[in-house]
């Protein structure tokens, strides 16, 4: 349920335990996760130790968390503003690790953010539009997230800690303003923690963005990308060319479908972008690993 200071808080039959974990974790170099499932001895009575940790279905080293139902991101079209790339390359990870996506529109009292949901609607991902301090939307996101284990990430100061407090009010978790200056909010969440929120949910508050990493994740390559946008799906066996890449190729049905806009532009440019970096990827340094 958390990691905190070299100490692992595990739920086990109601009541939460803190432990070590072996020394064998770290030699193989491995370490629990907000999120395992794990086995324990508490043997002592007071402080348990990890003895194993389950097979995991899906695994994020920054935030560091496991078997996540669903990363749910906070967007906003207010103060601070999401850039649709950034949700991109986060979105195409969350594929690559088999981990359901929701994606939140805060602060829709502020502004509505209709360009954002048009970009989504067409992925086949959750969008739900909400307003952490009016409720608007709270209680349908409450519905999606119920009997799931669930992971929350955004800007800094787009609001997951106030949502999460809005879903469950009793938590109080403290919330940051936002920099008129810098477009930005401060960081308030400094773990990873799960909350139980009741209706068998579990939710993850994490720190902003700006500590969403995959540089320590496998490499997303470059034929791999086509895949991990679900809105291709209908167009990528309707190209010409078995081994067509989506950018110039003549016949290519996936770019035709963005130039018709069956696929939102945004989302098309994302992909070229992702491309782009993916074929910057050294493969012999990949192969070396």
């Amino acid at each position: 349920m958390r990691a905190l200071s070299g100490f692992y808080y595990v739920r086990s039959q109601g009541a939460l335990v803190r432990c070590r974990a072996r020394g064998r974790f770290r030699k193989e170099g491995l370490s629990p996760l907000v999120g395992d499932r794990v086995l324990i001895d508490t043997a002592d009575g007071a402080e348990g130790v990890v003895l194993d940790i389950l097979p995991r279905k899906n695994a994020f080293s920054r935030p560091a968390v496991a078997n996540i139902d669903y990363l749910v991101m906070l967007l906003s079209a207010a103060l601070p503003v999401t850039d649709p790339y950034l949700v991109d390359r986060i979105t195409v990870r969350c594929e690559k690790n088999r981990c359901g996506v929701l994606l939140v529109i805060n602060k829709c009292d502020l502004d509505p953010a209709e360009e954002l949901r048009a970009i989504y609607a067409g992925t086949g991902y959750g969008v739900y539009p909400v307003s952490a301090r009016t409720g608007q939307g709270v209680e349908a996101l409450r519905q999606a997230l119920r009997g799931r284990i669930c992971c929350f990430t955004g800007n800094s100061g787009v609001g997951k800690s106030s949502l999460i407090n809005a879903l469950a009010p009793d938590m109080g978790l403290p919330v940051g303003e936002v920099s008129q200056k810098l477009g930005r909010g401060r960081h308030t969440t400094r773990h990873v923690e799960l909350y139980d929120i009741g209706g068998d949910t579990l939710l993850a508050d994490t720190p902003g963005f700006a500590s969403f990493g995959d540089e320590n994740e496998t490499p997303i390559l470059p034929e791999e990308l086509a895949g991990l946008f679900p809105e291709f799906a209908p167009y990528t066996g309707a190209c010409r060319f078995d081994d067509c890449t989506h950018r110039a190729e003549p016949g290519c049905a996936v770019r035709a479908a963005a130039e018709a806009g069956y696929v939102h532009p945004s989302r098309y440019a994302s992909y070229l972008r992702l491309y782009g970096e993916a074929e910057k990827l050294d493969r012999w340094e990949l192969e070396k690993k």
